[in-house]
């Protein structure tokens, strides 16, 4: 059976042909980056608007390169939350119509799911695991006993672990989005860089929750003492550096901490924020030395894809799973 995955959650489309044994048959992906950088950050309704202008192209785009047709289309499948109300309604409308239009089913899958969903491309999951992901909207830990199978072990207090990448980097004045920017930053800290060290929020706190606002602040304090004074060649550099290492500290002992606690020996690593390079090489050092297998979903997978839709929906249709034209978005759709 043909899949078609379409995810419009927040500011990237997706597209997706997936057959129901994994074979990717095509996809697309139109960001907006360029859309909303002016505005260090996603503008809602603008992005709403970039779904409706993309969706149909890219559709029409994915069926030609994978020299197939409407007709052949078996399910339509769908994010239906969490993420931006807007978005989630051009996604889903469209996918409705589509589905109607072609007389097949329709399954409205979790984002946060289907993030997970990216992990077994990397390889086949150990039960029990623990995930972790982060995103620019989430950062969470999850006990993975199975599909559809999950308990939630701790999230952010405050912002996502994206979403401080965010805004530091707008302090920084580097682009939007920040992850990227961030880390080549950090990257082009020499040597002999160096910044004062920036606090560790919540690592010693004995649970598996995390804070990112404090270290934001920390941040900009440290700016505002500058009082004006322009920044020398490798400050930027060295405060960037300073900023991911305390990040990546955080969330991989945490990480490791949580999948010893509760006997786990394999991690998984999903969302925009694990194309971090530096996140991934310590969280793999980290694991291989207590004997843990880490699943890292591949980078191209790591932001919102249609892919990871068509796959998850995929496995969920395969066991029964349906939904009827009653079929409505939830901005708020939490994993566990």
């Amino acid at each position: 059976m043909l899949v078609l995955g379409i995810e419009t959650s927040c500011d990237e489309t997706s597209i997706a042909l997936v057959e129901d044994n994994g074979s990717i048959l095509a996809e697309g992906v139109a960001s907006q980056g360029e859309t909303h950088a002016p505005y260090a950050g996603v503008v809602p309704e603008l992005a709403s608007r970039q779904h409706l202008s993309h969706l149909g192209p890219l559709l029409e785009r994915a069926l030609q390169d994978a020299g197939l047709r409407l007709g052949d289309i078996g399910l339509v499948a769908v994010t239906k939350g969490p993420g931006l109300a807007g978005c989630l309604i051009a996604g889903v409308s469209f996918a409705k119509g589509l589905a109607y239009g072609l007389g097949v089913p329709i399954l409205g899958v979790n984002h946060l799911e289907a993030h997970l969903c990216c992990c077994c491309l990397a390889g086949k999951v150990e039960y029990p695991a623990v995930a972790l992901l982060v995103s620019g909207g989430h950062t969470l830990l999850v006990r993975v006993r199975g599909v559809g199978r999950y308990e939630l072990l701790g999230e952010t207090r405050d912002d996502a672990v994206g979403e401080a990448y965010d805004k530091v980097a707008s302090m920084f004045g580097l682009p939007f989005p920040g992850g990227p920017a961030i880390e080549d930053a950090a990257r082009g800290c020499g040597p002999c860089g160096a910044a004062a060290r920036l606090p560790r929020p919540l690592i010693g706190s004995g649970d598996w929750s995390f804070s990112f606002s404090g270290l934001k602040t920390a941040v900009l304090y440290r700016l505002k003492k500058r009082e004006g004074v322009p920044f020398r060649e490798g400050e930027v550099s060295a405060l960037a550096r300073e900023f991911q290492n305390a990040v990546v500290e955080v969330v991989v002992k945490k990480t490791i901490d949580a999948t010893e606690r509760v006997g786990a020996r394999c991690v998984m690593l999903a969302g925009g924020v694990a194309q971090n390079e530096a996140l991934r090489s310590e969280l793999k050092k980290n694991a291989d030395a207590r004997g843990m297998r880490l699943l890292c979903a591949p980078k191209r997978y790591c932001t919102d894809n249609g892919v990871m839709v068509a796959m998850l929906a995929a496995r969920k249709f395969a066991d029964g799973e349906r939904d009827d034209w009653s079929l409505d978005i939830d901005p708020g759709l939490r994993l566990a």
